[in-house]
């Protein structure tokens, strides 16, 4: 009787939070309200998993402002936009000449880019281990997680990142030579087409392995997979998940579109916040969380033992 009471009264107490019931309908239902659920309920994690990341980007924002700075000065250093027909002392023929140092900063550019995978790969992977342990609904603490995941998943990572940096440096190169091949005299119409053609398939080159990239690193961090097999694996998720692999990469970049809208007033330093507390570990979350869905649906239901719907 006594212990019926104390039951009643601590349920008066404690309310109908205590009603497992209650309990089972606050429950997401769904990837979007498990993505929800995760984001507004640990946007404390959230905030000091992307400050991690961000520690092994530094590098590359490095390398994109030295970028941006190199192409200011080169438009003041070159008279690209004046006029050449008039004046003294004569100009030089300056046909080639933007593309061709576009080419150069571009070579320099990607290559940095390449080499820093090294270091942001470390970021990559410690935050992709820690978001998929969210997504999986796991107890998680950053650090420790972190850490935890940079040992079990550095390889996976830094091959992802070589492999789309290594395609991205290889295909703005061909893409520069085409545009300053595309200026010279002497090409025949049927040469002009097919370097249109070549530039196409470059530029689709680098979507694909971008997209690729990422099934690799969720690949990556669910299943043991050597390189190539991953590689393969990967290029067959996009191929049969294009549109929602496309719909989901867009959304997974919204944090960034602040970036592109350009300007140095109030949008850039909007966007620079953004980055700061949340947009790379927001990024994350929304491509594993996509990624858990396809592999309940595609892969886990054939393996002996997966667990679906985790």
């Amino acid at each position: 009787m006594a212990q019926q009471k104390k039951g009643f009264i601590a349920r008066m107490l404690e309310g109908k939070e205590r009603s497992e019931e209650y309990a089972r309908s606050t429950l997401p239902t769904n990837r979007w309200q498990l993505f929800w659920d995760i984001f507004k309920g640990n946007f404390g994690k959230i905030v000091k998993l992307n400050l991690l990341i961000l520690i092994f980007f530094i590098p590359v924002v490095i390398i994109v402002i030295m970028r941006q700075v190199l192409d200011q000065s080169n438009g003041i250093l070159y008279p690209f936009g004046a006029n050449l027909s008039m004046g003294y002392p004569a100009t030089p023929n300056l046909v080639g000449l933007p593309e061709s140092i576009t080419m150069q900063s571009d070579m320099t550019t990607f290559g940095l880019i390449a080499l820093a995978s090294v270091l942001f790969s470390v970021g990559l992977s410690g935050g992709m281990y820690v978001v998929r342990n969210m997504v999986w609904t796991e107890g998680i603490f950053i650090t420790n997680d972190f850490w935890k995941g940079v040992k079990l998943n550095y390889k996976n990572a830094l091959q992802a990142s070589l492999f789309f940096t290594i395609i991205l440096f290889f295909s703005m190169l061909l893409i520069d030579m085409t545009e300053l091949a595309l200026l010279m005299d002497g090409l025949s119409k049927v040469r002009r087409v097919m370097f249109h053609i070549s530039r196409g398939f470059t530029i689709a080159l680098m979507v694909m392995s971008g997209m690729m990239s990422f099934w690799m690193i969720a690949l990556g961090v669910n299943y043991k997979q050597k390189f190539f097999t991953m590689i393969r694996n990967s290029f067959l998720m996009t191929i049969g998940t294009l549109p929602q692999t496309v719909f989901f990469l867009a959304l997974a970049a919204i944090p960034y579109l602040l970036f592109l809208i350009g300007g140095e007033g109030m949008f850039m330093f909007i966007g620079l916040i953004i980055l700061i507390l949340f947009a790379l570990a927001y990024t994350l979350l929304v491509w594993i969380n996509f990624a858990q869905w396809a592999f309940d649906k595609f892969i886990n239901p054939k393996i002996s033992g997966a667990k679906v719907g985790r």
